[in-house]
């Protein structure tokens, strides 16, 4: 008996202009970074703006990631996800405050221990927190857009202001581990140690999404779910407990998110989500609607974007990734990867 033909499509079978069209949103980074240099011109600058801009570019993705998949596969706007971003924050600096005598030692090992487990707090307790807001305040509102933004809205302020009642309502400032303070020297450029390890924390997590998603069963039904959510049930999946799943997770990830920020800046505050909200729809919506792909490169572009134009031209800095989602969407209206819905 012969073996069923893969109808999977592949970039070898697809045409010229959809391979192109797939190759076109990866090749930007490398162009604006390209374009980076040449408008800087000095290689130090340059080389500190860059590694800036993809750090910052991948703990926006971080935050960024899990809110696209319950953009795109529940079809949920959850404002609310930057109150997750904040208590990941509070919660992972508490442990670190509690761990001082790990963040304080001259020992790497010691020092990412500490953060290690204080994003694991964080973790643990965003993701209750989602399981929590879903059932509580997303489930009465699925399919209704308007009602989706003003009920998570509403939980935004309340868990805010639950912030302000447990830590209070002043700014926390912090210090980095020891071994992650200060920075090493390349190329004549100062590199901070702590933005070379959000770097490498931002592309494990994207390997790691992109191995989940391709290669295991629930990623399968996953990305199933986000392409045609009736197929899935109809062949017996429980889409429900993987649409709470989705939520669990990608509130999770926003709370890492929020600790890798909170050291980032040092400082922490209630409303610090709140403020970042803006960065992840931009991401989400550049990148298309539940593709982690291209919410990855569209956080790259943004972090990139705005450190080389607060650089160059600081005026324009604070409308630079309004300028670079307007110049996309009118490339792509649908954003740069986005997952193709069954109609």
């Amino acid at each position: 008996m012969s073996a069923a033909p893969d109808h999977t499509p592949t970039m070898s079978g697809l045409g010229l202009g959809q391979r192109l069209g797939k190759a076109l949103p990866v090749l930007l980074v490398p162009v604006l970074v390209l374009a980076g240099f040449a408008g800087i011109g000095t290689t130090s600058s340059w080389l500190t703006l860059t590694v800036s801009g993809l750090a910052m570019g991948m703990m926006i993705f971080i935050m960024a990631s899990g809110l696209t998949l319950v953009f795109g596969l529940m079809d949920v706007i959850n404002f609310g996800h930057g109150a997750f971003i904040s208590v990941g924050a509070f919660v992972g600096i508490s442990v670190l405050l509690g761990l001082g005598a790990w963040t304080g030692a001259p020992s790497l090992a010691l020092n990412v221990g500490a953060v290690m487990l204080a994003v694991f707090a964080a973790m643990v307790v965003t993701g209750l927190l989602g399981w929590g807001f879903e059932r509580i305040i997303v489930r009465p509102v699925y399919g209704a857009h308007l009602k989706q933004i003003l009920v998570t809205v509403g939980g935004l302020i309340v868990i805010e202001q639950m912030i302000h009642v447990i830590w209070g309502p002043d700014e926390i400032f912090l210090t980095r581990p020891e071994m992650l303070k200060g920075a090493v020297t390349f190329a004549g450029a100062a590199i901070e140690k702590y933005r070379l390890l959000a770097v490498a924390v931002g592309l494990v997590l994207f390997v790691a999404m992109r191995l989940v998603f391709r290669r295991t069963k629930v990623g399968l039904i996953v990305r199933a779910g986000v392409e045609n959510g009736e197929m899935v049930q109809a062949l017996g999946y429980r889409l429900k407990l993987v649409f709470v799943g989705v939520f669990i997770a990608g509130s999770a990830l926003a709370g890492l998110g929020g600790v890798m920020w909170g050291l980032y800046q040092e400082v922490i505050t209630a409303g610090m989500g709140e403020e970042m909200m803006i960065l992840v729809f931009i991401v989400v919506i550049i990148g298309g609607l539940g593709s982690v792909e291209g919410a990855f490169i569209g956080a790259l572009l943004v972090g990139l974007t705005q450190n080389y134009v607060a650089f160059l031209a600081p005026k324009l800095a604070l409308i630079s990734n309004i300028g670079l989602m307007t110049v996309i969407l009118m490339w792509r209206p649908q954003g740069m990867l986005p997952v193709v819905k069954a109609k």
